[in-house]
């Protein structure tokens, strides 16, 4: 019966990182998260990372024409910066912790787009200062979680980006940071055989997923996106910050 649970999660876990790599908003944060609740987050993050990769292959050549090359040249000074934090620091981090600070970004993120009433209007340019701040704490959680979207998303979505290049930004900066992260992770043995069998088990929901993803974007009105995820993400959240302090 566990074993069946854990396929389940995991399974739907790949779907979360097809869908997002895909560009569907805010529901890679999903992945692991749901994983968590059926094993730690360190041993999730180590079976979802060569998910993502693989994922994001597909992503990239999905939206190989549409991204936003300013947002990108600030985001991957700040995700290699924050990657490597998350590296130094990774000894010092519990799983409650780290269980902690995906519920409460994700919460934190979800709570904040709940409340603003849109996010349409004239484009804005991308600054440094807001950007390697929110990058940094991106490449961070997303080194020690995959959970780096949140805090990217709070920095990426004021710009109003047009829908298309907004997911095509999100795809090739964590497509980078994704790739940035297997050699700290090799070193950390999170690659192992036994992570890796299961990766590739789950990287064929994940690769079908992405066009899934892809064809979502293009034909589903995008405030249906942030109704369903958006609030999915919060409960979910809220369900990981209960578990993050019991587990203090």
């Amino acid at each position: 019966m566990e074993e069946a649970v854990f396929w389940i999660a995991a399974v739907l876990a790949a779907i979360c990182v097809g869908l997002g790599k895909g560009g569907v908003p805010v529901i890679t944060a999903m992945s692991v998260p749901l994983l968590s609740l059926v094993t730690s987050p360190v041993a999730a993050a180590g079976i979802l990372l060569p998910v993502f990769v693989a994922s994001d292959v597909f992503g990239l050549y999905a939206y190989r024409h549409s991204f936003n090359r300013d947002v990108l040249k600030i985001m991957l000074v700040a995700l290699t910066l924050g990657t490597l934090i998350g590296w130094l620091t990774v000894d010092y981090v519990s799983d409650a912790a780290v269980t902690l600070i995906i519920g409460v970004i994700g919460g934190f993120y979800a709570a904040s787009l709940l409340l603003k009433r849109s996010l349409t209007g004239p484009a804005r340019t991308p600054k440094w200062g807001p950007g390697l701040f929110w990058g940094t704490i991106s490449g961070f959680t997303s080194f020690v979680s995959h959970s780096g979207a949140a805090p990217f998303q709070i920095f990426a979505l004021p710009l109003r980006m047009p829908k298309m290049m907004f997911a095509g930004t999100v795809t090739v900066a964590f497509a980078y940071v994704n790739a940035l992260k297997l050699i700290p992770y090799y070193f950390l043995g999170q690659l192992n055989i036994g992570n890796l069998k299961t990766a590739a088990f789950l990287a064929l929901p994940a690769i079908l997923a992405v066009f899934a993803g892809v064809r979502l974007v293009r034909v589903v009105p995008e405030k249906l996106f942030f109704q369903i995820v958006v609030w999915a993400l919060l409960l979910l959240s809220l369900r990981l910050i209960w578990s993050g302090i019991n587990g203090l």
